[in-house]
This record gives C-alpha cells, sequence and structure tokens, in this order.
C-alpha cells in the first residue's frame, strides 16, 4: 500500500487510522532517515490507539512505553544511537511476546534477528521537504490483516 503525504498533520491522521485498527502483537518497523518523519508517523498511531500523552522520540532514552485504549500499549524503540543491542534486544524479546502492546522500531537493522516473522514494514520517504512517500509493506497473516482492515 503506497501513500504520499503533503504535510505533518496529514502523516498524522494517516497514522491514527492505523492506529485505531490495531489490535494489540504488531510489529511495525519504521524505515527512513533522519527528519523522514518516523517519529510523527507513532504521534498519529498513538492518537489513533487513543494514547493521551506527548510522545516523543525515544533517541537519547532508546525505549518509551505508553498506555492506550483497552489495555493496549505502544512501545517504541529507537535504536540508532546503539552500537550493540546488548540488553535491549532482551526487552525487545520481552515485548514481543506481549499481545496487549504493539511495538514500533526505529532503525532495526540492529535487532534484526529478535524482529519476528510476522511485521509491517513502513518505509518512508522524503522526496521534497513537504513531501512523504509512505509504502506499508506486510510480513506474515496479522500484518496482512492488518493492512486489509486499512483498506
Amino acid at each position: 500500500m503506497k501513500k504520499e503525504l503533503t504535510s505533518v498533520d496529514a502523516m498524522k491522521a494517516w497514522a491514527a487510522t492505523i492506529g485505531a485498527s490495531v489490535a494489540g502483537g504488531e510489529y511495525i518497523e519504521l524505515i527512513g532517515d533522519v527528519g523522514a518523519g518516523k517519529t510523527t508517523f507513532t504521534k498519529g498511531l498513538a492518537v489513533g490507539m487513543g494514547i493521551e500523552d506527548v510522545v516523543q522520540s525515544p533517541t537519547f532514552t532508546i525505549s518509551r512505553v505508553y498506555d492506550g485504549r483497552d489495555g493496549l500499549r505502544l512501545a517504541h524503540y529507537d535504536f540508532y544511537r546503539l552500537a550493540d543491542p546488548g540488553i535491549m534486544a532482551d526487552e525487545l524479546s520481552e515485548t514481543l511476546n506481549d499481545d496487549k502492546t504493539v511495538t514500533v522500531i526505529e532503525w532495526g537493522d540492529i535487532v534484526s534477528d529478535v524482529r519476528p516473522d510476522d511485521y509491517l514494514r513502513v518505509d518512508i520517504e522524503s522526496p521534497e521537504e513537504t513531501v512523504r512517500q509512505v509504502t506499508l509493506t506486510a510480513h506474515g497473516e496479522r500484518s496482512k490483516a492488518l493492512m486489509e482492515r486499512l483498506k
């Protein structure tokens, strides 16, 4: 699924639609350059999940967890500054086994061996300053079902 978005608000609104469709247990990998809109996407996802807290980039803290609707949680990881996953790979494995948590990963290459087979890949490209081209690719049945709910 491809989408062209022309503003921050459009990115948040579209991601909120996705957030409203998650059921828990999803793994979402965000791919894009610095400044592409990965955290903006996560902010919108959080709104759709009923999260009222201000979502911040976990670049310096590596992870943040937020509580949402119906007992759902959002675990947001950013491994940009991590040279070795170490204990974070263990924490991520634990989080992935929680069916009430939606896990969002930025810069996930370092923990790719922990990534489940079923995940939603979100590629964000920024060909212009205000334009984002977003491509969703489902890997696995749960992610394909989520994509179907978005159509």
